[in-house]
């Protein structure tokens, strides 16, 4: 179903915020996750809370415009709220569930995908013009994957002109990347930067782990060796362990068993693989075994849950 997107003139004299919600809101007709015209920018809404429910977020900033959010971690808990944004530097197995959000004033939040070879090239511009850390009292590791901070108003401003765009398409394909990579670099100047900048950088710890979990990521149905993972990583199987922990929050195993899971999902919803296929598909040897770690997950059977998420598109669909 393809929605028309209504003409809207935004009051000058309103906030940044409310002019944010006002752009976001005309291109969000229908709840759940929609694409653009901007490649990499998709826009989010939800007229109501949500139950907490797992997902694998991507390279990405998040900015939250309206409503609040919390994001589960492995044990930790990162809750961000209107005009904050999340800062996701490498794939991640994580829950999330939406607190607040009504009809009047739905949740409304905007996802830019990043690739690391644009973070690293930025990076290497930047050299020594990059301030130094900000202390995080939300994720104190400085090695986390994963936090959140406040919008100033330059980033709110790039923001907004970058979902203006939407209203002028002819100028996306000039306008969109100038306008993307002053958000990204501003993201690299602002009080979290330090930690998108030692995931690109060449030659730390954090860029050594993200290239473990890209191997992860790509060979997720093969058997995991740690000492291999190790070894490609220049490091002891502890320190990995160690490090690989404080990015994700979670070890290796369990990060896999994440991706397995997820993929597994995604090929009976979208491919529509039976259970005992889609189990075989990503690394698992018994079926059994994989209903009952995916019931642990996902909160029900296979069977069950494949048939309520079609039944939730059907009813979206038709709406």
């Amino acid at each position: 179903m393809t929605a028309n997107i209504p003409e809207i003139s935004v009051d000058p004299t309103a906030s940044l915020q409310q002019q944010l919600a006002s752009t976001a809101g005309r291109w969000t007709p229908l709840q759940g996750v929609q694409g653009s015209a901007i490649e990499g920018l998709d826009l989010i809404r939800c007229d109501q809370p949500s139950n907490t429910g797992p997902s694998v977020y991507e390279p990405s900033l998040c900015f939250l415009i309206q409503g609040t959010k919390t994001i589960e971690l492995g044990d930790r808990q990162i809750t961000y709220r209107p005009l904050s944004y999340l800062v996701t530097s490498v794939p991640l197995p994580v829950s999330g569930s939406i607190e607040t959000a009504s009809i009047d004033h739905p949740y409304l939040s905007v996802r830019l995908k990043v690739d690391r070879q644009e973070v690293a090239e930025l990076v290497m511009e930047l050299g020594d013009k990059a301030p130094a850390p900000a202390p995080d009292e939300l994720c104190t590791d400085t090695l986390c994957g994963l936090c959140v901070t406040m919008m100033d108003e330059p980033m709110q401003n790039a923001l907004y002109r970058l979902l203006q765009l939407l209203d002028s398409p002819s100028d996306i394909p000039v306008l969109a990347p100038l306008i993307r990579r002053e958000i990204i670099y501003r993201a690299l100047m602002g009080e979290r930067g330090s930690r998108m900048r030692k995931f690109a950088a060449t030659d730390t710890q954090a860029n050594r782990i993200s290239k473990v979990i890209s191997t992860l990521k790509d060979h997720y149905a093969e058997p995991l060796r740690v000492g291999q993972l190790a070894e490609s990583a220049n490091m002891s199987e502890s320190t990995l362990y160690h490090n690989f922990k404080q990015v994700t929050r979670m070890s290796p195993l369990q990060f896999q068993k994440k991706l397995r899971l997820h993929e597994a999902r995604r090929l009976m919803l979208m491919e529509g693989l039976e259970a005992a296929t889609a189990s075989y598909r990503v690394g698992y040897e018994s079926p059994s075994h994989f209903s009952r770690e995916y019931s642990r997950l996902f909160g029900a059977p296979p069977k069950t849950d494949v048939a309520l998420l079609q039944g939730a598109r059907e009813t979206a669909d038709s709406a």
